[in-house]
């Protein structure tokens, strides 16, 4: 199956800040512990990585199934009262993400109003903040495209499947089979 081009742009970006944020913890503990000096900068910086890898992230957890949930009841279920329930999930979603995304842009257009600054890196505390509405425009539109195959009556899922990964990556095969004769 091919990737779109956004698809890998996520996943490159999401790469690439683990790797800023690897790359900026290691030098501060190097820093530290070796030359016994500390970059001013580095944990604000760690965290303001580490929320855009929590707000890209979750959009890509619904794109690839790694969410968890209870699905046990609705996997008794027929399957059209199962999809009927996955329709209206994933509507509830998709509002939920609404309200959130429209919180998290009323609250990022606060901090830009009032100017305020980070506290150790000249930059407007607006900026690294906007990781939160963008996010959940992803996160709109992974939950946009699950209603959409849903209502075409395509296979789609809300949440990860533990236990048919679980049997999909077992395998015999990996078990020890050599015995050693004595």
């Amino acid at each position: 199956m091919k990737t779109a081009w956004y698809e890998r742009l996520e996943e490159g970006l999401i790469g690439l800040i683990l790797a800023a944020m690897t790359l900026v913890t290691f030098g501060q503990v190097i820093a530290r512990y070796v030359f016994n000096y500390s970059f001013v900068w580095a944990l604000e910086l760690s965290t303001f990585l580490f929320a855009g890898l929590i707000f890209l992230g979750i959009a890509y957890g619904v794109r690839v199934n790694a969410h968890i949930g209870v699905d046990a009841l609705v996997k008794v279920l027929p399957k059209p009262v199962a999809h009927v329930l996955n329709l209206i999930a994933t509507a509830l979603c998709l509002l939920y993400t609404v309200i959130v995304l429209i919180g998290s842009w009323v609250y990022v257009s606060k901090i830009y109003e009032i100017g305020i600054l980070a506290q150790d890196i000249p930059i407007y505390q607006w900026i690294p903040r906007m990781v939160m509405p963008i996010g959940f425009v992803l996160l709109l539109f992974r939950f946009g495209q699950i209603l959409f195959n849903l209502a075409r009556g395509k296979e789609a899922h809300l949440l990860g499947d533990e236990a048919e990964d679980a049997l999909k990556y077992s395998s015999d095969d990996t078990s020890p089979t050599t015995q050693e004769k004595s």
